[in-house]
């Protein structure tokens, strides 16, 4: 891996790939606003909306393919805000450029367009993040690393059930297509993974099925010899949405605690993508990582669909 921009005071130089709500309220400004991180630069399939956030954050504008190379070239690392499948390939392109990668969960909804991605990048020996929100939140990633350590837990409880597609809903990710089609399992269920696996170990038993609306069940069976329940959903009413994650165990029980908004945990884990890069030691959450989340949301989604 090279390393080299993490041993000088250069700051990291990550270029922006999409431009859409995700990237506007939480990427762009968190790489903007880093001490550590000069934006190199913003992608969008739309020369408009690209220009737009590019000059929102003092920054220059690409678009098209030919933009993509010249994003590359500027950047020592880059950051998607695009549907899954559309970032798979273009960061097995960025990782085979030598360019470091932080992605949005999930890799990809196809194991073969993940698993592309976790070859890439181990074969060019970029640094790779995926962006699981509470892993890089302060205080749940805090949280999760005190359960870990403290072990012992019996079985767990996580619930994610947001309003996306409620009555009355006005939110622009209502209008995302890939949402839309794969729903909360797809969306919100790399959260709920990402926190349940490095505390109670990998799932080793899946059960899924399907619930109103877009809402799917899991059971899982752990390595440690727990178990724990999922719920996860976008269509709940209003007043029925919320975040919940438990553990219980021989010391009692543990709920996780709020976080400070999805920009401040962008902001770790671009930290976490320059430890990785000044250190070369791999970060947990990395693509084999979410190359591992495909693979149990597939199996997931073929038992409920069945």
């Amino acid at each position: 891996m090279d390393s080299a921009v993490g041993t000088t005071a250069a700051p990291l130089r990550i270029g922006l790939l999409g431009t859409g709500p995700w990237a506007r309220s939480t990427q762009a400004p968190a790489l903007a606003a880093h001490p550590g991180v000069e934006l190199s630069g913003v992608w969008g399939r739309r020369s408009e909306a690209a220009d737009a956030l590019a000059t929102a954050h003092g920054t220059r504008a690409y678009t098209g393919e030919e933009g993509i190379d010249a994003l590359l070239e500027a950047s020592d690392a880059v950051a998607f805000a695009l549907p899954p499948d559309v970032q798979a390939p273009l960061a097995v392109r960025a990782a085979r450029a030598g360019r470091h990668i932080l992605m949005d969960k999930p890799v990809a909804t196809t194991v073969e367009g993940a698993r592309a991605v976790a070859d890439a990048v181990a074969e060019a020996g970029v640094a790779s993040i995926v962006f699981c929100t509470l892993r890089f939140a302060p205080e749940t990633a805090a949280w999760i690393a005190e359960q870990t350590a403290l072990g012992g837990w019996f079985t767990a409880r996580a619930q994610w059930l947001g309003s996306l597609y409620a009555e009355g809903s006005t939110s622009e990710y209502a209008d995302s297509p890939w949402r839309r089609e794969k729903g909360g399992l797809w969306d919100v269920g790399p959260h709920a993974l990402s926190v349940l696996i490095p505390v109670l170990g990998d799932v080793e038993r899946l059960t899924a099925a399907p619930g109103p609306a877009d809402t799917t069940h899991l059971i899982l069976r752990h390595s440690s010899g727990a178990s724990s329940t999922v719920t996860l959903g976008l269509s709940a009413p209003r007043g029925a949405a919320g975040v919940e994650i438990e553990f219980r165990g021989e010391h009692g029980t543990a709920s996780a605690p709020g976080w400070d908004g999805a920009e401040t945990a962008f902001r770790g884990a671009v930290d976490a993508l320059a430890e990785t890069v000044r250190t070369g030691v791999p970060h947990a959450c990395d693509a084999r990582f979410g190359r591992h989340l495909t693979e149990l949301l597939v199996a997931a989604e073929t038992q409920a669909r069945a």
